[in-house]
This record gives structure tokens, C-alpha cells and sequence, in this order.
């Protein structure tokens, strides 16, 4: 009775290694025939079986299944997910020397060149998702190379999809990325702007292609930085501030003399609500880089907001005398000025009809037109340096008619008029 058992489960393995060798034939078949919905069936048919097999056998099946699933790519999402997994199993079952290595790299290249220009057309469409999608997948088939993990956590923020940007940044944070490394750069014609791309390969694609010209390398700035910002404000947006303040106050930790991390900390507590915090942290960020013209606009900000004009004014003057053409501080600076005269307002319309308060009022009155001649320098220079601001157009307007410069107030409404219909 225990020699029939013995002889009937023999047969019974034999016929499943036979009933194996067929299905791979058939996938194999299917595949040289581009057939790859066939490939997948005869595939899907031997794997409940291939646990018994040997691993000569396992590795031609790993390998069919990953070009089955790929489909010389047309393959969706998820089977090129699992087609990676399967092509990496065939290395863990035959050694990364065995017969299907060469072939198996030939795929890998091809899916991640696939990848990667799938990812960057995506991104020129400002599908941020699908591109963020590509660049993962382009990073788990060669993880050598982070800076395309960097690239799925930067583009999967532009699209808001938070919870993956988390968990990309989480792990190149685990990873120690800092993100110093060659960046491929070139412009592009139609916008005169200088891009950067992922690799040289998808930069060369996009100057053969004549969408860009001038193809340059250089090394990118640390990146440490921002990845240690983006997760903390991740954390805000989802109410989590006890996990945003721990994440940046421990990057702080690891790199105290790191000016991007206090600055970084500092934007992420005016976010909060935290002014004093914030201005603390600024004023610390200013010893490491005193000559910074935007650290010193933040203050600048921060002292006007807490009603101390006249330091706010120190600090955008110290600002404009590093930059000068810095547009914003140019129009906060005006802004500052102009934030007085309600206070004069007030004043004049409480005053009374007797000879003394109309003294007063003429004094209150002048008070308001130096006001006006101190904040016109800046409002011309910022409409100089961005001419399509239409707010700073119309507040020139209203101060040239009330200093009484008519020549002036009418060339200014015409360029009002000009702004508001678009011309």
C-alpha cells in the first residue's frame, strides 16, 4: 500500500513539472509573438505550481513573467511594478552571474529609460502625479540613484499628493541623502529658461528632440534643507505640529551651523503663528549670513507686522543696500510709509472748525504729503521693476492727484487703463 502511494505521488510530480514546461513554452511562444495578454495567462497558469520547481526552472519563469508584465512597455501600473519584482527574482534564484543576467539588464535599461521619459513628459505637462509615479519607478529599478527618488517626492508635492512625498522624503531622509550631486541643465527654446533634468540621457532626449539647446552640467546646491522643510510643513498641513517641530529641531540638531535648516524652522513657525519665535530664529540665521538681503527682509516683515516701524525700516534699508533692485522690499518699504498716513486721517477729522485746529489740520496736511513724496521713490521703482503691478500703478495715481502733479497722475492712469485690459 506505501509503495502505491510512493509510485502514484511520483507520477503526480512529474506530470506538474511536465504541465510547467508547457505553460513556460507557451509564454515564451506569446512573448516572441508580442502577444502578451497570452504570455500573461500561461504564466498566471504555472504559478501555483512553480514552488516545487528547481531553480533552473523558477529563474525561466521569473524571467517570462517580468517581459509577460512589462509588454515591451505597455504595461500598466501595477504589472510594471510586479515585472520588476519578478526580474529581480531571477537574480535571487540564479546569482547575478547566471544565464539570464545579461538579459535581464537589457530589460531593466530599457524599462528605466522607459521611466524616465514617461516621467519627464509628464512632468512637462505639469501631470505631477503621473510624473512623481515615473520617477519612483525609475528609482526602485536602479536605487543607486536617488536623485530620482528626490524627483518622485518633489514632483508628488506640485501635485499635493502629500502622503506620498512623505513617505519619499521619510526615506530620503532615512537614506542620508543631501542631494550635492551633477545636474543636467539646458534651455529651453521656447521659454529662454534654463530646466534641469533627471539624467544626461533624458536631457540628450530633449536636445535631439530640439525642445532645448545649450546642454550643460553643474553641481546642484545641498538639498538637505528643503527635504527636512517639506516633510515638516507635510506634517503641518495635516495638523501635526508637535511632528513638524520635532523633525525640523532635530535636523537642527544634526546640523547646527546649517542656515537653510534655521531658516527653514523660522518659515515654518510664521506658518504657526509663532512671530516672536520666528524673528528669534531669523535674527539667529543673520549672524551665520549677515549680508543675506532676504533674511533681513523677514525681519523687516516681522517689525512692521509687531508695529515697530522704524526698525522695519532699518532692516529693509540694510536689504536694499545688498540688493537693490530687490522688488519686494522696494514695495514693502512704501507700504510701511503709507501705513501712517490713517493714523494723520484720523487726527484731521477730529479736529474742530476753530483757528487753531485749522492750523493743525495744515500741519496734519503737509505731515500726509511728505508721507506721499517718501513712498513715491519706492512705488516707481517697484512698478519699474515689475511693470505689471497694478496695485502699485493705482496707489501712484491717487498720490500724484493728491500732491497735485496732474501731468504725472494722467500718464499713470493711462497705464492703469493699459493693465486692467490687459494690454
Amino acid at each position: 500500500m506505501k509503495k502505491q502511494v510512493t509510485v502514484a505521488f511520483a507520477l503526480l510530480v512529474g506530470s506538474m513539472s511536465f504541465a510547467q514546461k508547457s505553460e513556460l513554452k507557451d509564454a515564451e511562444k506569446a512573448i516572441k509573438k508580442n502577444n502578451y495578454a497570452e504570455a500573461k495567462s500561461a504564466i498566471n497558469a504555472a504559478e501555483s505550481l512553480i514552488g516545487n520547481a528547481d531553480d533552473k526552472m523558477k529563474a525561466n519563469f521569473y524571467f517570462l513573467k517580468g517581459q509577460a508584465l512589462y509588454a515591451n512597455g505597455a504595461g500598466s501600473d501595477a504589472d510594471m511594478d510586479a515585472a520588476i519584482e519578478s526580474l529581480d527574482m531571477v537574480a535571487k534564484v540564479e546569482g547575478k552571474d547566471g544565464k539570464y543576467a545579461d538579459d535581464v539588464q537589457e530589460i531593466k535599461q530599457k524599462m528605466l529609460e522607459s521611466f524616465l521619459t514617461n516621467a519627464n513628459g509628464a512632468l512637462e505637462k505639469k501631470n505631477y502625479v503621473a510624473s512623481s509615479k515615473g520617477f519612483e519607478k525609475a528609482y526602485r529599478m536602479s536605487t543607486k540613484d536617488t536623485l530620482y527618488l528626490y524627483y518622485a517626492a518633489a514632483t508628488a508635492v506640485n501635485g499635493e499628493d502629500y502622503d506620498n512625498a512623505l513617505k519619499h522624503y521619510e526615506e530620503l531622509k532615512d537614506l542620508g541623502y543631501v542631494g550635492i550631486d551633477t545636474e543636467y541643465v539646458a534651455v529651453n527654446k521656447e521659454t529662454g529658461e534654463e530646466e534641469s533634468f533627471p539624467s544626461k540621457s533624458i536631457m540628450d532626449i530633449s536636445v535631439k528632440a530640439g525642445t532645448h539647446i545649450s546642454p550643460a552640467t553643474k553641481k546642484s546646491e545641498s538639498k538637505r534643507g528643503e527635504i527636512v522643510k517639506n516633510i515638516a510643513l507635510i506634517y503641518m498641513t495635516r495638523g501635526d505640529n508637535e511632528k513638524a517641530i520635532a523633525a525640523m529641531k532635530d535636523a537642527r540638531k544634526a546640523n547646527p551651523d546649517d542656515a537653510s535648516l534655521i531658516i527653514s524652522e523660522a518659515n515654518m513657525q510664521l506658518k504657526m503663528g509663532n512671530k516672536d519665535e520666528f524673528k528669534k530664529l531669523i535674527e539667529q540665521a543673520l549672524v551665520s549670513d549677515p549680508n543675506n538681503p532676504e533674511l533681513l527682509f523677514n525681519l523687516g516683515i516681522v517689525s512692521a507686522e509687531g508695529g515697530d516701524a522704524e526698525t522695519a525700516k532699518k532692516y529693509y534699508n540694510k536689504a536694499l543696500q545688498i540688493k537693490p533692485d530687490y522688488t519686494d522690499v522696494h514695495n514693502n518699504m512704501a507700504v510701511l510709509i503709507l501705513s501712517q498716513e490713517q493714523s494723520i486721517i484720523e487726527q484731521m477729522n477730529a479736529l474742530g472748525s476753530s483757528a487753531a485746529d485749522n492750523k493743525k489740520y495744515d500741519e496734519l496736511k503737509e505731515k500726509r504729503s511728505q508721507l506721499y513724496a517718501e513712498a513715491i521713490p519706492y512705488l516707481e521703482t517697484t512698478l519699474k521693476l515689475r511693470p505689471t503691478d497694478l496695485q502699485a500703478a493705482k496707489t501712484l495715481v491717487n498720490i500724484y492727484s493728491a500732491l497735485g502733479e496732474t501731468a504725472k497722475m494722467k500718464e499713470m492712469k493711462l497705464k492703469v487703463e493699459a493693465l486692467e485690459s490687459g494690454q
